[in-house]
């Protein structure tokens, strides 16, 4: 029973600071300058994600990551779904490296 209560109370204690920034972040009105700035970051954190990674995808021969590099700006920049623009950089690495 002890075990129990100490993960549903682990439970909580994680999911409370998940769900309050929803329900806060619901009621607040920002600028349209704001809300332009804060689409960029999932962007943004994508970038600082994969760059480390493009260079050493194949060591022997680094164009292929950055290509894959330049893939997933481009379908970046088009708006895609970040899960998106991850699989499109993936699928063209492993094109690449066949």
């Amino acid at each position: 029973m002890t075990i129990l209560l100490i993960i549903v109370g682990m439970c909580l204690v994680t999911m409370i600071p998940r769900l309050i920034p929803a329900f806060v972040m619901e009621k607040l009105q920002f600028r349209p300058w704001v809300n332009r700035w804060l689409s960029a970051i999932p962007y943004a954190a994508l970038g600082a994600l994969i760059f480390p990674g493009i260079m050493t995808v194949v060591p022997e021969q680094p164009i292929i990551g950055v290509i894959g590099g330049v893939v997933a700006i481009l379908l970046a920049t088009f708006g895609l779904n970040v899960v998106l623009v991850v699989i499109g950089a993936i699928i063209t690495v492993f094109l690449l490296t066949m």
